[in-house]
C-alpha cells in the first residue's frame, strides 16, 4: 500500500522573484512552496530598508492553493524591500527565510 510522505516546505518560486527589480509596485507578494503549508501557523511580511512593515498585514495561505503564501501591498514608492516568511508544512516541520526585491528603474 502506498502512502504520502510530507517533509519540510521549501520555496519553489516567488513573485516578485528573489533579488529582482520590478518597474512598478506589485499588488501582492506570492511565494509558492513545494508542499502544502498550514494556514494557521504560516506568516509573511514585507519591510522597507528601515525595517518598517509596509504590506497590508493580510498575509495568508491562499485558500484555493495551500502551497501559496501571499500578502497584499499598497502602492509602494521606488526602493528596496525584503520579504520575510515563516511556514509550517502539513507534517509540522518549520522553515523560514527572507529575500530582497527592488522597485525602481531597471539598469
Amino acid at each position: 500500500m502506498a502512502t504520502s510522505a510530507w517533509s519540510h516546505s521549501f520555496p519553489d518560486h516567488s513573485d516578485p522573484r528573489v533579488g529582482w527589480t520590478v518597474d512598478k509596485s506589485p499588488a501582492q507578494v506570492r511565494i509558492w512552496f513545494d508542499v502544502p503549508i498550514e494556514p494557521f501557523f504560516s506568516t509573511i511580511k514585507v519591510v522597507d530598508t528601515n525595517g518598517q512593515q509596509v504590506d497590508k498585514q493580510d498575509g495568508r495561505v491562499n485558500p484555493a492553493d495551500h502551497t501559496v503564501l501571499e500578502v497584499s501591498l499598497p502602492l509602494l514608492p521606488p526602493g528596496k524591500y525584503r520579504v520575510f516568511w515563516n511556514v509550517i508544512s502539513i507534517d509540522t516541520h518549520r522553515t523560514e527565510g527572507d529575500y530582497p526585491f527592488t522597485i525602481g528603474s531597471k539598469p
